[in-house]
């Protein structure tokens, strides 16, 4: 998961805009082969629980998004799980199908919901064009390990 801070950020599908968001976070998913449900309700915690607003003095990283009154824009994105350590194109083996991928992004938004968070969606599978205006520039690479200790595989 690529996490992005943003003050705002959209998904356009076919040239019309499908979500947008304000103030908030930008995650960009990808589903590894073997992740499960546990893994998307538990990265979906530590999203919600990361503080990298700043507090009161408009400075540092100290308020959570729900404190901050921001939002979250779920992209769905295969290709975080191109490896690319072989040739010049992109191995995508390590990429869940999408049959099981799909329900573990939902996962991530449904639990990011259940945290009282507003969420929007890209468009499982379309081809998007993701603007947005990264806040900062505040950007962070997420993946199990971050939710589960090493890796457990």
């Amino acid at each position: 998961m690529v996490l992005q801070r943003v003050s705002q950020a959209a998904v356009s599908v076919d040239g019309r805009e499908v979500s947008r968001i304000g103030a908030g976070y930008l995650l960009l998913v990808g589903v590894e082969d073997g992740d499960d449900p546990d893994i998307a309700r538990r990265m979906a915690a530590k999203v919600a629980a990361l503080r990298l607003f700043p507090g009161a003095q408009g400075r540092g990283f100290d308020v959570a998004l729900a404190d901050a009154g921001g939002e979250v824009l779920v992209v769905s994105q295969f290709t975080l799980m191109g490896d690319v350590r072989k040739g010049n194109r992109p191995s995508w083996a390590a990429a869940a199908a999408p049959e099981a991928a799909e329900p573990l992004v939902e996962g991530v938004c449904d639990a990011l919901g259940a945290l009282g968070l507003a969420v929007s969606r890209g468009v499982f599978g379309a081809m998007m064009e993701v603007s947005l205006v990264n806040d900062g520039p505040v950007t962070l690479v997420l993946d199990s390990a971050d939710v589960l200790g090493p890796r457990r595989r």
